[in-house]
Formats: C-alpha cells, sequence, structure tokens
C-alpha cells in the first residue's frame, strides 16, 4: 500500500505519535493512582498531557512546525509531572 500524503499521512502520523505516547501517560496515572498520590502536580500532569495532544493534533495536521513541537513538549511535561508526583509525592 502507497504511504499516505498530505493531511491524511500528517494524521497518520499524529495517531502513530499519540499511540506511541498514551501508554506511557496511562501507567503513570495508573502508578499515580496505585500509590494514592492525588496532588496537583498529578492534576496539571493530566490537564497538560490532554490539552497538549489535544491541540497538537490539529497543528501536525495543518503542517505547523515550530509550534507543533512546542506543544509536544508540554504533553510531555505533563507525563513528567505525574512521573515526579509518584517518586516524590
Amino acid at each position: 500500500m502507497e504511504p499516505l500524503r498530505g493531511v491524511a499521512g500528517r494524521l497518520d502520523r499524529a495517531l502513530r505519535n499519540f499511540l506511541e505516547t498514551f501508554p506511557l501517560f496511562a501507567a503513570v496515572v495508573l502508578a499515580a493512582h496505585l500509590t494514592d498520590v492525588h496532588n496537583e502536580l498529578t492534576e496539571w500532569g493530566a490537564r497538560l498531557y490532554f490539552w497538549g495532544r489535544l491541540a497538537y493534533v490539529p497543528l501536525y495536521a495543518a503542517g505547523v512546525l515550530l509550534i507543533r513541537s512546542l506543544v509536544w513538549n508540554v504533553a510531555t511535561i505533563g507525563i513528567l509531572l505525574i512521573v515526579v508526583a509518584v517518586l516524590f509525592g
């Protein structure tokens, strides 16, 4: 099958990127829940991940390069906040 091009190709790559990051997010949220760590870091981490991923999709689909990467980092920082909460919370 020929690779997707244009917006369809970018959306496919955005989905693949999501499928790579979501399991890590789910694992750290589960770890926070199992260790009963529910604080501002876990709340902000979840919010940053959610809103970062939500903003990432249209930016990726539109082909916006620099801002897309910055938004991806926002979602990653969200995951890191939850990891910090679990380790030091």
